[in-house]
């Protein structure tokens, strides 16, 4: 009985989650996510990037921040133990997407993907440390962070649709002005982790190594960039209304749109108010918003339908396969009576 050793079985068979459960297991993915980019913001903006000075134990004799420490310490120390805190939702995920009938392979394929991502970053962010705060593995750890919220994203949506062969709902050239769109987008978040690199908030109060760049000029060609994904957005709006595409997508580019716009507010400020830490962190949120609006404008122009589980032919019968549900055939119309008359 191979089975009796599963543990994902042994759960299975007494717990049955419904997909309202496993879509908000995802959200809180999602959600979690971004908590971890703005709590890794945090560390740096309060310059408690070394708060622990080595890894992975936060002294060379304590596995905790001792009082010697002080607030950077504790502050570095939270931020490490949320990445349990996150790989506990994610093991919720894979869990309850596992013992979900039928078992949606390709959710607990994803979810694991975010588990050994979280696991990746959790070593570079000890790397970092090691180095003492090179800015060329802190811009790493960022994206890497982006990549988790990413896959995140996309286990969120593949939890509100089927398993179906996705099919597009606009155009091929729509399509394409989207990746567009996208590739701009992951541009501009790029250049936000040089400008991060190359500024002022180096994460802590010592001197730490930066990036040898000017970073009023990165931060100059980012704003460039803010100004090709703004006009990308409005001209992917007016495209879509022009082929007349269905009102759910058109909403997710105005919605971007209004992040957008909010976030170059909110970068203006910071700029022209000498970079405050606060602002800072709030940009850091904002820049999650941009990148999960444009993933939801992406996700939009393209729908999978929900698979049925039909029995599969065969001597014992007890097998099931997937196929794509369709309305059942009437069969042929019945000849209408003969008149009495």
């Amino acid at each position: 009985m191979p089975n009796s050793l599963n543990p994902f079985e042994l759960i299975a068979r007494r717990w049955q989650p419904s997909a309202r459960f496993v879509e908000r297991a995802a959200l809180a993915t999602v959600v979690m996510a971004v908590v971890i980019v703005v709590t890794g913001g945090a560390v740096r903006l309060t310059e408690s990037g070394l708060g622990c000075d080595t890894w992975p134990r936060c002294t060379s004799g304590s596995l905790t921040p001792t009082s010697e420490l002080g607030i950077h310490g504790a502050i570095e120390f939270g931020n490490r133990m949320l990445t349990y805190v996150l790989c506990a939702f994610v093991g919720l995920l894979i869990i309850a997407a596992r013992a979900r009938q039928p078992v949606r392979r390709s959710l607990t394929r994803l979810g694991w993907v975010q588990f050994w991502l979280i696991m990746s970053n959790a070593i570079i962010g000890g790397i970092i440390v090691l180095t003492g705060l090179n800015p060329y593995i802190v811009s790493s750890h960022f994206l890497l962070a982006t990549a988790l919220l990413t896959i995140a994203m996309v286990v969120w949506q593949r939890s509100r649709e089927g398993d179906g062969a996705p099919r597009d709902l606009v155009a091929r050239p729509v399509r394409q002005l989207t990746w567009l769109l996208v590739g701009a987008t992951l541009t501009l978040i790029l250049l936000g982790t040089v400008v991060t690199g190359s500024g002022p908030h180096a994460g802590d109060a010592r001197e730490v190594h930066r990036i040898p760049l000017d970073w009023q000029e990165i931060t100059q060609l980012h704003v460039d960039f803010v100004y090709i994904v703004l006009g990308l957005t409005v001209a992917l709006w007016f495209v879509l209304r022009a082929v007349q595409a269905p009102a759910a997508v058109r909403r997710t580019v105005l919605e971007l749109l209004g992040v957008l716009l909010l976030q170059g507010v909110i970068g203006y400020v910071q700029y022209f108010t000498g970079l405050p830490e606060v602002v800072v962190g709030v940009h850091m949120f904002g820049s999650c918003l941009v990148w999960i609006a444009v993933l939801r404008v992406f996700f939009a122009q393209r729908e999978r339908p929900t698979l049925a589980a039909v029995p599969e032919s065969g001597p014992t019968g007890d097998h099931e396969s997937l196929q794509p549900e369709t309305p059942a055939d009437p069969g042929p119309a019945p000849e209408p009576a003969a008149s009495s008359r």
